[in-house]
């Protein structure tokens, strides 16, 4: 059903897997020519390799991006790392990987650039005299607090920054290395500073664990949304993706543990798969699930116009159709019985201040 060619090119036979949500690495669609594994006709016996995380560092010359995009509820975003280690299979970001020359498959959960030096370039944009408040969105294409940040904290840089700023933020993720900085956010919190979504896909942890296979446990993150309320965080759960035909019967389940957590709030998105996500997601499918492949890939279909993704703005979020409709109408039943309906606390863009840097004139008044 997708429209690259199935199965997809495979990789060194000699090079082990270990908790990759993807198993190949289909070429960037730049690029003009593609890679494959081939026996060089030799005898000879290679020791198997484990496929390792390899980290690369950028020096960003800006860090903030903004858009323009009808279907999102902001207008710029920071992404303190390029790939993420979390290796979901239906990441609708691996394409994103191609502009590096780099593949959406292993080479997105593999191959992760870090920017160490965001929070000084952040800074620097914010004492611009052109610039104009508006909460930043982090974590919307890439995990802030996927692994890697553990060592580097670039997302913790980036907080600090933003705290002595006073500028508000939306942060979201699934990563549980959130709760290293409840002291940050609890404070930024009490000043109406910043909103954090989790994401919960499912509640089934075998699912998780070979869906999304270096992200934390569903209970994990249940945990994540109670600590981050108990430290009067404003927590929103994301039931996103919803994958027709495979965690779409667990909705109104994850937003009741959710509920009884402290989430206040709750958004999803139907299972979207842009460009070589397709291809992927359908593979990892019939290796994993076989019985249940035709199945899923028919119901997402049946959610997007026949297509296993539809790009166009008003429509990619949210589905179209009878199904797309029903699970919508699902949603909000739910949301409504559990108080999960209301809007979170508006972020406070008036406390936003230029703090004085070492030998900056003070003012009189």
């Amino acid at each position: 059903m997708s429209e690259l060619p199935l199965p997809l090119p495979p990789v060194d036979p000699h090079l082990r897997l270990k908790a990759r949500g993807a198993a190949s690495q289909p070429g960037p669609r730049f690029e003009p020519y593609a890679r494959e594994w081939a026996h060089d006709g030799w005898d000879i016996p290679e020791e198997e390799r484990l496929l390792r995380t390899e980290v690369t560092i950028e020096r960003p010359r800006s860090v903030i991006t903004r858009n323009q995009s009808p279907d999102l509820g902001f207008d710029r975003s920071i992404n303190p790392y390029r790939g993420c280690e979390h290796g979901c299979i239906y990441c609708f970001a691996r394409p994103s990987h191609a502009w590096l020359g780099l593949s959406p498959g292993l080479d997105f959960e593999t191959r992760i650039i870090a920017r160490p030096e965001a929070p000084t370039v952040l800074a620097r944009e914010l004492r611009r005299k052109g610039y104009r408040v508006a909460p930043i969105g982090i974590g919307t294409n890439t995990d802030p607090y996927q692994p890697v940040e553990a060592k580097i904290g670039v997302m913790r840089g980036l907080l600090e920054v933003l705290e002595n700023f006073g500028h508000p933020l939306t942060i979201t993720t699934r990563g549980a290395g959130i709760l290293r900085d409840l002291d940050i956010l609890s404070r930024m919190a009490a000043r109406n500073l910043v909103h954090v979504g989790v994401s919960v896909t499912t509640l089934d942890a075998d699912l998780a664990r070979r869906m999304e296979p270096r992200a934390p446990a569903p209970q994990t993150r249940i945990r994540m949304i109670r600590d981050l309320a108990r430290a009067g965080v404003p927590v929103r759960v994301m039931a996103s993706p919803m994958i027709p035909g495979l965690t779409d019967h667990e909705l109104e389940a994850i937003l009741t543990e959710a509920r009884r957590a402290g989430a206040r709030a709750a958004a999803f998105i139907p299972l979207r798969l842009p460009l070589e996500v397709a291809a992927l997601f359908e593979d990892w499918l019939r290796r994993v699930l076989p019985d249940r492949a035709d199945r899923v890939l028919h119901a997402v279909a049946a959610l997007r116009g026949g297509r296993l993704n539809d790009p166009r703005f008003g429509s990619r979020m949210t589905g179209e159709g009878v199904e797309a409709d029903l699970l919508a109408q699902r949603y909000r039943v739910s949301c409504r019985r559990l108080g999960l309906d209301r809007p979170l606390p508006r972020l406070d863009c008036a406390a936003f201040r230029v703090p004085p840097e070492a030998g900056d004139q003070l003012s009189l008044f």
